[in-house]
């Protein structure tokens, strides 16, 4: 029998074993109650790890999506460059033609104002008429425009 001061149990005394089965009974509870909060905690750590591959699998799908459409606009954006470099090589050449054509409208005008009835000199509506075709284009066997570049007569 157990000692209330002691508080020991003796093994053969009938007081110990309804104690005994009160104390199993709480101890397989517990365990019980442990194993349930395990499986609990286990289903909710496989959760947050199936959250995070579905997390992960849409993350790379979101970029794959961004490297394409970084792909795409850096094509574009070379293809622009591109044109631009083109267009600013016809700005160039046309500028330059704006130039020739300005010192020859320059020269028809000098030419004009010096002109003092003597008929040798072409007036300026004349010179302008013998200088372009019928096109308004250059003519490119015109004595005048034989003093421009090559390509000014070439291009376009």
């Amino acid at each position: 029998m157990a000692s209330p001061i002691s508080g020991g149990y003796s093994g053969s005394g009938s007081e110990g074993d309804p104690q005994q089965h009160i104390m199993d009974q709480r101890k397989r509870k517990r365990m019980q109650s442990n194993r349930e909060s395990a499986r609990r905690s286990r289903m909710r750590k496989q959760q947050h790890l199936d959250s995070l591959i579905s997390q992960t699998d849409e993350l790379k799908k979101e970029n794959s999506q961004i490297s394409t459409s970084i792909g795409i606009t850096t094509e574009l954006y070379l293809n622009i460059e591109s044109e631009n470099a083109i267009l600013r090589a016809q700005m160039a050449e046309l500028s330059n033609r704006l130039h020739s054509l300005n010192d020859i409208i320059n020269y028809i005008n000098s030419v004009s104002s010096t002109t003092t009835g003597n008929h040798h000199f072409l007036h300026a509506h004349e010179a302008q008429e013998t200088l372009f075709n019928d096109c308004g284009f250059m003519d490119p066997f015109n004595s005048l425009a034989a003093n421009q570049p090559i390509m000014d007569m070439l291009m376009y």
